[in-house]
């Protein structure tokens, strides 16, 4: 199993427009530093599933049939705006499983083309996916949201991206499971007060503390954090590191 971050921005993504914080002046210059809206790809025993649809070239990128299918988390515009346009295509059917979030987004649900929304997730339903099984974990954001947890090729990867902290049942349910890679949301460095829908740097490595996996690596980072980054030397813990556009896993 193999899992590859597409975007691992927030909803500005970064360089954020019109901002001349280091951060994004170096994004500018560096294309390496840029960051999408926050998206993964996993591929287990040939079969490839997209991590939220955030990406607005969806169609561009993958070639008809490529997808088994999508794994949405929730239905904010930075993760699923690229679903607009992808399903006005013809002759496929591409299934969605996420939430069962009564209001989608925009008129998705009213008019979804090739894509399939008849399965949503209950949560901590396991659903087998070809070779992949997938997990269904309620997460702590402003919409209905699931993190997955993953399976496949002996392998056990949780991707938990927007959310502040995790509901009580969450954090004990991956507490019982031995992870290899944990994927968490991380916008904001140290705040003194709580944000209101993503971890910041303190909360995000507390999460890490909990559920002790293999290794850790932050996503949906925002310019403030990649700037405090660049700002002094700042340590990590030796099991995480920060996400970048491109990196697998």
């Amino acid at each position: 199993m193999q899992l590859t971050l597409l975007g691992t921005g927030g909803a500005s993504q970064v360089p954020v427009y019109n901002c001349a914080c280091p951060a994004c002046t170096r994004a500018r210059r560096e294309p390496a530093y840029r960051r999408g809206p926050c998206s993964a790809l996993v591929e287990c025993d040939g079969q490839r599933w997209l991590l939220d649809s955030g990406l607005t070239d969806l169609a561009e990128r993958f070639t008809p049939g490529s997808l088994a299918g999508i794994l949405q988390t929730h239905y904010h515009a930075d993760h699923c705006q690229g679903l607009l346009h992808l399903r006005w295509g013809l002759g496929l059917r591409i299934p969605v499983h996420g939430p069962d979030d009564p209001e989608g987004f925009a008129d998705l649900y009213k008019h979804p083309g090739i894509l399939d929304f008849s399965e949503p997730f209950a949560a901590f339903e396991r659903r087998p996916l070809g070779a992949l099984t997938v997990t269904a974990l309620p997460l702590v954001h402003s919409k209905p949201t699931f993190g997955y947890l993953l399976e496949g090729d002996g392998r056990r990867i949780a991707y938990l991206t927007d959310t502040l902290g995790l509901p009580d049942r969450t954090r004990e349910f991956l507490q019982d499971i031995a992870l290899d890679v944990l994927v968490l949301d991380c916008s904001t460095p140290p705040r003194d007060m709580p944000p209101r829908n993503h971890n910041d740097l303190s909360r995000a490595l507390q999460t890490v503390e909990a559920l002790q996996p293999a290794q850790a690596v932050l996503t949906h980072i925002g310019h403030e954090l990649d700037a405090w980054f660049m700002q002094a030397i700042r340590d990590l813990p030796g099991n995480v590191r920060l996400a970048q556009d491109g990196m697998k896993l």
